[in-house]
């Protein structure tokens, strides 16, 4: 009989422990789901602003010639 109470007693506990574990893990997947959200958040407004960025038009310059070819540069 004392064996019956010692295995009750062992399954019980490992029960509590296995309900902990499931509590613990409940509460660690609404933090993961959470930051994703926070993520996606983050990620929609970096689209946002990036749609929001224009690239300037080219523009063509021309310069006056300087009578200076490449060659004749002062290099030191």
């Amino acid at each position: 009989m004392l064996w019956v109470v010692v295995f009750l007693v062992l399954a019980l506990a490992g029960l509590a422990v296995l309900i902990g574990y499931v509590v613990w893990l409940a509460h660690k997947t609404a933090d993961v789901l959470g930051e994703v959200g926070a993520l996606v958040d983050q990620a929609a407004q970096l689209g946002d602003l990036l749609a929001q960025v224009q690239r300037p038009e080219p523009t063509l310059t021309l310069s006056a010639p300087t009578g200076r070819s490449a060659a004749s540069r002062d290099v030191r």
